[in-house]
Formats: structure tokens, C-alpha cells, sequence
């Protein structure tokens, strides 16, 4: 649930893979809504057992749920498992916000990172792109339109986030780490007026890594 070649790119400044329809808790029409998801970024299935029972597994080529529909403000508990670790989850999210969190694969285990975004703008004819920067070994972290010197995001720190509004078009993105390229460049096919995409900056054993998502809201 936060653009130069001016005929590829419009960056101006903004405030969801498969859908998990799973309800965490029920949330009433006289309820204030917030909204959660989860991201894995590890190699091996993640799995989320919630305390009401509800339960998410995120595997293979599915690594984020949709956004859930949430109550705002109220604990949401559980145990997220990936292999023989696991982590509890004690969770609330504000009205309005959209919380992901993230299973990381460290070497003491599986570390759980909270990213939180409270968007403040829509624009039906652009698309919205985020960058969440997960990664402490990317320092200075940004994308460029692969191919070109054009800075979609740049010097993201980590455990932060970005996002902008762009043109909708096809595009490719180059991960820029202390202004040099890293990794291949990303294709993240057409991306559609009026949707929403995030890109996680993640560490493996590989070194940094990007991964696509779509924001999604579940239904």
C-alpha cells in the first residue's frame, strides 16, 4: 500500500504478485482501515501464522502478498518461519498507512524489517514507483533507466523509501550503488496509468538484488 529524458521519464514527488485473500482480522464498514503485506526476500518459503489462525505461505516466484485490509491501530500477532527460523510478528498499522514487512535471510537467521508508506496522492494517468532500500551493503542506493544517465532515484538510504510518479511506458532499471552499477539491469515490462509497483533492494548471496511487485489490494 511513499522522470532526464523528458519524452521517457516525468519524476515528480508522491507521498500493491498473486493475491493473498486471506482476511488477518474482519474489518467493519465503521472501521477505520490500514493495510499490511509481506514480503520474502530470502531463498526458501516464508510463512506467516497469524494468532487468530490465518495463515500466508510466500514461495518460489510469489514473494509479496497483496495488501491486506487491516484495522488501524490494533495489534496484529503472529510467527513468521522461513526454514528453521522464525520470528514473532507484533504489529500495528496508523489509518491510512500501508505497512510491508519484510523476511530477510541473515546469517543469524531471519530478520523482520518494517517498511511504512502513507501515500498522499494519485495521479490516474501516471504510474507510482517506489524503491524500498534493504540492503546495507548498497550504499547510496539508486536507479537509473537502464541504458541512459537518467536517475529515477538516487541516494536512498538504507531501511528507507522512495517514490515517484513516471510517465506509463516500458522500462528497464539499472541498480546504482555508491554511484556505480551493480547486477544486471531489471525489465520491469509495461507499467499501467493509474497502478503501483515497488521495487525491493534486498541483500543474497549473490550480492544486492532487485525484486518487482505490484501493489495490489486484496479482495
Amino acid at each position: 500500500m511513499m522522470r532526464a529524458l523528458f519524452s521517457l521519464l516525468a519524476l515528480l514527488p508522491v507521498t500493491l504478485l498473486q493475491a493473498a485473500e486471506i482476511p488477518l482480522y474482519p474489518t467493519g464498514p465503521s472501521e477505520d482501515s490500514a493495510f499490511l503485506r509481506f514480503f520474502n526476500a530470502g531463498q526458501t518459503a516464508l510463512e506467516l501464522s497469524a494468532a487468530n489462525g490465518a495463515s500466508l505461505r510466500l514461495d518460489g516466484d510469489v514473494r509479496a502478498s497483496d495488501f491486506l485490509t487491516v484495522p488501524a491501530g490494533k495489534p496484529i500477532k503472529g510467527t513468521l518461519k522461513q526454514a528453521n527460523a522464525e520470528q514473532q510478528l507484533d504489529i500495528s498499522v496508523a489509518p491510512g498507512e500501508f505497512a510491508t514487512v519484510v523476511g530477510i535471510t541473515t546469517q543469524q537467521g531471519l530478520e523482520l524489517v518494517t517498511v511504512r508508506e502513507m501515500p498522499d496522492d494519485f495521479n490516474a494517468l501516471k504510474a507510482s514507483l517506489a524503491f524500498y532500500s534493504l540492503d546495507t551493503s548498497c550504499a547510496h542506493a539508486g536507479l537509473q533507466a537502464a541504458g541512459r544517465n537518467v536517475d529515477i532515484f538516487k541516494d536512498v538510504a538504507h531501511g528507507a523509501v522512495q517514490r515517484r510518479s513516471i510517465n506509463p511506458l516500458s522500462l528497464s532499471v539499472q541498480l546504482r550503488c555508491g554511484g556505480a552499477s551493480v547486477g544486471e539491469p531489471l525489465a520491469l515490462g509495461e507499467l499501467a496509468s493509474g497502478q503501483r509497483y515497488t521495487l525491493f533492494l534486498v541483500p543474497s548471496a549473490e550480492g544486492p538484488r532487485l525484486f518487482k511487485a505490484q501493489d495490489n489490494l486484496a479482495n
